[in-house]
């Protein structure tokens, strides 16, 4: 039996045999290496308006060119994009681009006031080295790079994207390993990205938690977060985003507006910048 190679993209460490997809359906075993199975293929494309990263304090009033792939490192039961980013290859419909259309499709758009492009929809950094390739590329043509992500990375990851970053919006699902090992996530790994972007050079860093039933609805839970968030800066930007049913949690109730703005207090207490979403 051939050995098994170890993915390093993020804390799963997936060890792959010929062939075998690791948990983030996008990078695959093959010749003794792990290879970016996901490199290039598209499944969401679009102009979107810069706040809907969300990122409410970068660049206001542009545009950016938003891209998504297929798969994620996490298993959120109350998924958005489940239907790209909880899919594989042979379960959604996808086109392969190279950087370079990225960046030329971007440079047709100035006249929309684009700004740049954003990494987002699935989970950017299953694909990390299109987002290294196009990224350095956009740069070279005047756009910034927005990176959305759960931040579930390697510190070798890091190493390759965070210096390409202008902006980023990471989310920070919980505050306790229980709850990010209910998610399939790693809140360590989570924090160190957070940590991470927001000390890297020329980086705005913005981040949210969608308000969950049963896992981030508690002021505690919001009070430690907040909490350790000033700790790294006070004014990093903190979006409060209400959940709505969505994938597995189609039964689960809306949070309570109530809620959201007591919970915005709680924060506020630490961070100068709360913001409320999908309210």
């Amino acid at each position: 039996m051939s050995e098994r190679a170890v993915c390093t993209t993020c804390p799963h460490a997936c060890k792959l045999a010929e062939g075998e997809l690791g948990r983030c359906r996008s990078r695959m075993g093959h010749g003794g290496s792990v290879v970016a199975l996901g490199y290039g293929r598209i499944t969401s494309i679009a102009l979107d308006p810069i706040e809907k990263k969300p990122l409410a304090r970068f660049m206001p009033g542009t545009t950016v060119l938003s891209l998504g792939s297929y798969g994620c490192n996490m298993d959120c039961p109350f998924c958005q994009n489940a239907s790209i980013a909880q899919v594989g290859e042979h379960d959604v419909r996808w086109r392969t681009v190279t950087p370079t259309e990225v960046v030329d499709q971007a440079k047709s758009l100035r006249s929309h006031r684009c700004a740049g492009i954003a990494y987002t929809y699935n989970e950017p950094l299953v694909n990390w080295e299109f987002l290294r390739d196009t990224a350095k590329l956009a740069h070279e043509a005047n756009f910034v790079n927005v990176l959305v992500s759960n931040g579930m990375a390697t510190a070798r990851v890091l190493d390759e994207v965070a210096p390409l970053i202008d902006a980023a919006n990471i989310d920070l699902k919980c505050f306790t390993d229980e709850g990010y090992r209910s998610l399939g996530g790693n809140l360590t790994a989570a924090k160190r990205t957070i940590e991470r972007l927001a000390f890297e050079p020329g980086c705005h860093l913005e981040i949210t938690t969608l308000v969950v039933p049963g896992l981030s609805d508690d002021e505690a839970s919001i009070d430690a977060m907040a909490r350790w968030i000033a700790s790294l800066n006070p004014a990093i930007p903190y979006h409060l985003t209400r959940f709505f049913p969505q994938n597995r949690m189609l039964n689960t109730e809306p949070t309570s507006i109530p809620l959201l703005h007591r919970l915005a207090e709680v924060a506020h207490v630490h961070l100068d910048d709360v913001m409320l979403g999908n309210v």
